[in-house]
């Protein structure tokens, strides 16, 4: 009985493997599609701030998209990605047909969604064996983003980006006050940062006033005075076909940040040209680098495919000659 249990155990993960290699293959255009989501990476996008103790919970299978510390090991539907995960998931399926009981998982749940703290492989298991449900210890932690389950991890990220922005324009009135509604980031937390840099430039304001400045007063002043002249510069010196996929808000922080320290560097009196040119100096080579290199691929893929072409001209030629 017990090697008829074995057998039954290498057969079901052989069938587990060859379902995550089909799931791979489907998604091999978009490999974000075929991977669990990072725990970690996740909770740095959202930044929670309380973690609730839930007890034991009944918890639907599908809605487990993450994993702690095994997310390479597993796809996205907790199918098992590598043969070296064999030995221990057909253990924990021989428990399974053989009716022993196992501890219950522990699972972290954010936004509506469950990730794995302890108990991957009993997860994999249950998944292959087609369970809906499994018995979980559940640590909550607060965000006020909801997850749909079938997100990647680059989705999740837009929308915490569209997250912040929203909260951010409805804190500020920015869009009111400056009719701009296209300010816009490609990563996480930087409306706190340009929130910062209007409180900072707020109080250099208040240095020259015997009244407190009005919050809107001083936003306006560093959209007029700091941000649109920075963006200028950053369209007179050409810097956003060096880093297409980045947005002009994006470039004003990576910017200001560069200034910053080349003014501690070399004194109050360096310059935004000069710091504009400087940046680009040390971090433009890195994206034309990665630019050639795609250029380089696609002036080796152009000959191949004209040749291609030409063969298709010549067979069509070819099936029509009598």
């Amino acid at each position: 009985m017990n090697s008829i249990v074995k057998i039954q155990a290498a057969e079901d993960f052989s069938r587990a493997r060859v379902r995550a290699l089909i799931s791979r293959i489907q998604n091999f255009m978009n490999v974000d599609r075929d991977k669990l989501l990072s725990f970690n990476s996740v909770k740095e996008i959202l930044r929670p701030k309380t973690e609730v103790y839930r007890g034991m919970r009944e918890v639907e299978i599908k809605l487990i998209v993450g994993s702690e510390g095994r997310y390479l090991d597993f796809n996205k539907f907790f199918f098992p990605r590598s043969e070296f995960l064999r030995k221990r998931w057909q253990r924990v399926d021989e428990a399974h047909l053989t009716n022993i009981t196992l501890p219950s998982i522990q699972l972290y749940e954010i936004g509506g969604v469950y990730f794995v703290r302890d108990g991957n492989h009993r997860v994999s298991v249950a998944k292959a064996k087609g369970a809906e449900y499994i018995d979980a210890e559940v640590i909550s932690l607060s965000t006020e983003i909801p997850i749909e389950p079938s997100m990647s991890q680059l989705e999740l990220r837009e929308a915490v980006i569209k997250y912040e922005k929203r909260i951010f324009y409805e804190k500020t009135r920015f869009g009111e006050l400056t009719d701009d509604y296209e300010l816009d980031f490609s990563r996480t937390g930087r409306y706190d940062v340009v929130y910062k840099h209007i409180l900072v430039h707020k109080y250099y304001m208040n240095q020259k006033q015997q009244a407190e400045i009005d919050f809107s007063d001083a936003l306006l002043s560093w959209y007029n005075n700091v941000y649109r002249p920075i963006i200028r510069i950053i369209q007179e010196e050409n810097m956003r076909p060096v880093f297409p996929k980045r947005t002009p808000a994006d470039m004003y922080v990576w910017l200001v940040k560069h200034w910053d320290k080349l003014k501690r560097d070399y004194g109050a009196d360096y310059s935004i040209t000069a710091a504009a040119k400087d940046f680009l100096d040390k971090h433009g080579g890195k994206n034309k680098k990665a630019q050639r290199k795609f250029f380089n691929f696609f002036c080796r893929i152009i000959p191949i495919f004209k040749k291609t072409k030409r063969s298709e001209e010549q067979d069509k030629k070819v099936e029509v000659l009598p």
